[in-house]
């Protein structure tokens, strides 16, 4: 399942906690959409990720790295996100 989580990415703090969880990228992405425009925030400054949740959770919940990725198995990653645009 797909979720949006709270992450400040510092190292220190490795528990993220489950804001919204979601069938499909495309709810979610609608669900970030909705977060960014309530904080009146771009999406690197809203600290929250899209992320594929590998096992069975509920809002509020916490995770950790080894039970989140950024993509789902199988899904196709867009050619941006795996190539850099600068030289």
């Amino acid at each position: 399942m797909f979720a949006l989580i709270y992450d400040t990415r510092e190292l220190d703090k490795p528990q993220k906690r489950v804001l919204s969880v979601h069938k499909t990228r495309q709810t979610a992405e609608r669900a970030l959409e909705i977060r960014m425009v309530r904080l009146g925030k771009k999406v690197e400054e809203c600290d929250t990720r899209i992320v594929w949740v590998k096992r069975k959770v509920q809002r509020e919940d916490v995770v950790i790295d080894k039970d989140f990725s950024t993509w789902k198995p199988g899904e196709k990653i867009p050619y941006g996100e795996l190539h850099p645009d600068c030289d």
